[in-house]
């Protein structure tokens, strides 16, 4: 018999799966329990149209990301650090920084833990990578200057 689960199945499957289960098993413990639902030709076609909902609505959001790479993909940020008496860095620039001035300079939310760089421990220009989705990542350039 053909079910649809409406929750995960151990051995079975994942939560909108349909898969094939004994009739004794559909009845006996899936359909009391509301784990699952026979697979008649409504509930398929309702599965049908989530489905395509979902990857309209992937599909959107990547369309969004690349829109969001593109506008980003060659600026720059500029960010302006203390140095020492003997023209070093404290520290160094953290990918906190330079979210907080893309959020500032460019108006786009990026997550630190997205950004890509080199360990940036001196004054100069470096080049950084924004992961924006996976599969869309936009190349940007850091200027480190001395405050």
């Amino acid at each position: 018999m053909k079910v649809y689960l409406l929750q995960d199945v151990k051995g079975k499957g994942k939560k909108g799966d349909v898969v094939n289960v004994s009739d004794g098993y559909a009845r006996n413990f899936l359909f009391p329990k509301k784990v699952a639902v026979e697979a008649n030709a409504s509930v398929l076609s309702e599965k049908k149209s989530k489905d395509e909902a979902k990857a309209y609505h992937k599909e959107q959001e990547f369309l969004a990301a690349k829109k969001i790479a593109k506008h980003l993909e060659g600026k720059s940020i500029e960010l302006e650090v203390k140095s020492g008496a003997d023209g070093k860095i404290f520290g160094s620039v953290t990918s906190k920084e330079i979210a907080g001035a893309v959020r500032v300079k460019y108006s786009v939310d990026v997550d630190k833990r997205k950004i890509e760089m080199p360990e940036v421990k001196a004054f100069g220009n470096f080049e950084f990578k924004v992961k924006i989705m996976p599969g869309v990542v936009a190349k940007m350039k850091l200027l480190v200057s001395e405050k």
